[in-house]
């Protein structure tokens, strides 16, 4: 399930200023907003089949960047600068029991910061909407609305980013849906079914910021692109939900169907 959150921007509180790289901070506000409803996360959970023994977490889900209609980028100090009142955001849910009811109760009307120890802003969120489920046929065209991730072993054991023209995309895109098909599910696709991914335009490089000023900070990079794919409608749907690639659930992968 998607949904469409209006954001108030509270330019009152700290300002107006967001660092560039924010997508980590977006995942932390998630992950604060839904554990807030307490008992109600916990039975959520429950009822799509995710436990919390073990320290297993919910990682089912991907977002949007924000989409702000009006602003400055503050290209030497790395900053955006918010210029309008509101802002929207996508969010996508691969749970479906009590998922409408449970994310806008719990989203409604709650009050978030997004930022880093030199700038932030305060949101609330004013509304909050689910946009209709695509319909999902064998092959579709979609845009990467954030960067998509995809990372190789090299022979040396070092991490390299894979660009999506790799001849090693189309595997990895594959592996990941499966992957989450069974975390899913609790069980392994088995159906026998072709796969295949084509660009349909030529991938820009992003590179991110992840937990930026902090002993932890790492980049990663992802490319967007316009692509074609034609899957099954059960990892078809994954994908849109939960994203595709890697680093999903960090703001990596979201995908918007692309009009002709």
């Amino acid at each position: 399930m998607r949904f469409r959150l209006r954001l108030y921007v509270n330019k009152q509180v700290y300002g107006n200023v967001l660092p560039i790289n924010y997508q980590y901070e977006q995942s932390a506000a998630i992950y604060k907003i839904l554990s807030r409803s307490g008992e109600d996360y916990a039975t959520w959970l429950h009822d799509n089949g995710f436990e919390l023994q073990n320290g297993k977490r919910f990682k089912l889900f991907s977002y949007s960047p924000f989409k702000i209609e009006q602003r400055k980028v503050l290209t030497e100090s790395g900053r955006i600068c918010i210029l309008c009142n509101e802002i929207e955001w996508q969010v996508s849910f691969l749970p479906k029991k009590s998922t409408e009811r449970f994310i806008q109760g719990v989203f409604s009307n709650q009050v978030f910061e997004i930022g880093d120890k030199l700038s932030r802003v305060q949101f609330q969120v004013k509304n909050i909407e689910m946009l209709p489920p695509l319909d999902y046929t064998d092959e579709m065209e979609f845009s990467a609305m954030s960067p998509v991730c995809l990372r190789k072993r090299r022979e040396d054991g070092s991490i390299e980013y894979m660009n999506l023209t790799d001849e090693m995309a189309k595997n990895a895109i594959l592996s990941g849906l499966m992957s989450r098909y069974e975390a899913f599910y609790g069980k392994p696709y088995a159906e026998s079914s072709s796969f295949d991914f084509d660009l349909l335009d030529m991938p820009k490089s992003s590179l991110v910021m992840i937990k930026a000023g902090t002993p932890d900070q790492t980049r990663v990079k992802g490319y967007k692109c316009r692509f074609r794919i034609k899957a099954p409608q059960p990892l078809m749907q994954i994908m849109y939900e939960s994203g595709i690639g890697e680093e999903c659930s960090q703001g990596f992968g979201c995908v918007r169907e692309s009009r002709k």
